[in-house]
């Protein structure tokens, strides 16, 4: 039986997620696996990839074949460069967290409240043109 370390996609029609899966490889895409190794997100910036480097050199070492994207992915994260005895990759670029947004008292917005509306309401605005135009008709 050839055992194959693929990608197992999930997700929404626009927004994909992979696992990285242990499976045979005569099953189909998002069939059943074996074990689940690894998750890639590429939807998010920079995209998430997570594996389990021991579980991966296991597999590896038993005879699982990657896929050409699996192995695209271990290369990037150097489990496959490890495996093969070469020299480890640049680090991942990995996302900064995001600043907090300063609240309005602290960019100088006023903390107390006027109570009242500034104009007048149009309905009234209308009455009033009403009552004006009563009052020129009957004069």
């Amino acid at each position: 039986m050839a055992v194959k370390i693929k990608l197992k996609r999930l997700g929404k029609i626009r927004s994909p997620h992979y696992r990285i899966v242990v499976a045979d490889s005569r099953t189909r895409r998002d069939g059943r696996a074996i074990e689940e190794i690894g998750k890639y997100h590429p939807t998010y910036n920079p995209s998430v990839m997570e594996v389990d480097a021991d579980r991966v050199a296991y597999w590896l070492g038993v005879g699982a074949q990657p896929t050409e994207p699996v192995l695209a992915i271990l290369k990037k994260t150097g489990d496959w460069q490890k495996f093969k005895g070469e020299p480890a990759p640049a680090p991942l670029l990995v996302a900064a967290p995001k600043p907090a947004r300063p609240s309005f008292e602290a960019l100088g917005g006023d903390t107390e409240g006027k109570g009242e509306a500034i104009t007048q309401k149009k309905k009234a605005e209308k009455k009033d043109e009403a009552a004006a135009e009563s009052e020129s008709t009957e004069a």
